[in-house]
């Protein structure tokens, strides 16, 4: 079996972390995909543009092995790989289902999605409601789940800090910490997740920490500020690792986190 992908797929998500659950839960800003030229792409792209929503076919290149038994990170317990929708298959075959924006030539802009940049599109097909939709289906041990999500909020400062972020090229980390605090904003097990008091806890990304309080009774979380997490020695090392401790000068000079 030979399969050429037919482009790559270009967003803000570049680590495993950063990929929502579902693209219908997702709350990144969208992205695009560039098609191969020289292929006939813009005859098969023809009359696309008329449907709301596509369903991808993609590579998981991120994830070179497969297990037969998974965690999913609402379930509670382990579930075979295929009741599931975990990226570790025998075959590493994504399927996604995304709104369709727009389509300028070779590239397909999407809105939200699940997806990591630079994945390779194996296929687009159109999202037809009458044959993919069955809003009785059971859903398995799906339906064994609490349905009741965690409210996220940004306090002002945060909102600020998350602005300056997303400026200064980290883009994904807000959508990171809304998809990940939606849901289980304890779990110190499967999460860089850390309590720090009473009610207060902080979340990590990358090199960044992200503070914040909860309230059970309302089931809320408040997102409150954005730190660095390098100290000031691990600022004057010459060693840069992520190449970013010059942003993170420039965080703490304008923010004194």
């Amino acid at each position: 079996m030979h399969i050429v992908p037919i482009g790559t797929f270009h967003c803000a998500a570049r680590y495993p972390y950063d990929a929502a659950r579902q693209s219908t839960v997702a709350t990144s800003s969208g992205g695009n995909i560039l098609l191969e030229n020289g292929q006939d792409y813009e005859q098969a792209l023809q009359d696309l543009d008329g449907f709301s929503h596509i369903w991808l076919i993609y590579v998981l290149h991120h994830n070179p092995n497969w297990k037969p038994m998974v965690q999913p990170p609402r379930a509670t317990r382990k579930v075979g790989v295929f009741a599931s929708r975990a990226p570790y298959r025998p075959n590493p075959i994504g399927l996604s289902c995304v709104e369709l924006v727009s389509i300028e030539g070779l590239r397909v802009n999407v809105g939200p999605h699940d997806l990591l940049d630079g994945t390779p599109i194996l296929d687009i097909k159109p999202y037809l409601p009458y044959a993919d939709s069955f809003p009785e289906a059971k859903c398995g041990w799906v339906d064994e789940l609490p349905k009741d999500l965690w409210e996220v909020l940004l306090a002002p400062e945060a909102e600020r800090q998350f602005a300056w972020l997303e400026q200064a090229g980290v883009r994904a980390i807000l959508a990171f910490v809304q998809h990940q605090l939606h849901e289980h904003p304890f779990d110190q097990q499967r999460k860089r997740i850390r309590q720090i008091a009473d009610i207060q806890w902080e979340i990590a990304y990358r090199t960044w920490r992200v503070d914040y309080s909860v309230d059970e009774a309302a089931r809320r979380v408040m997102v409150e500020r954005v730190r660095s997490a390098y100290t000031e020695e691990d600022l004057l090392a010459l060693e840069d690792r992520y190449h970013d401790k010059g942003q993170h000068r420039e965080f703490r000079t304008t923010f004194g986190a």
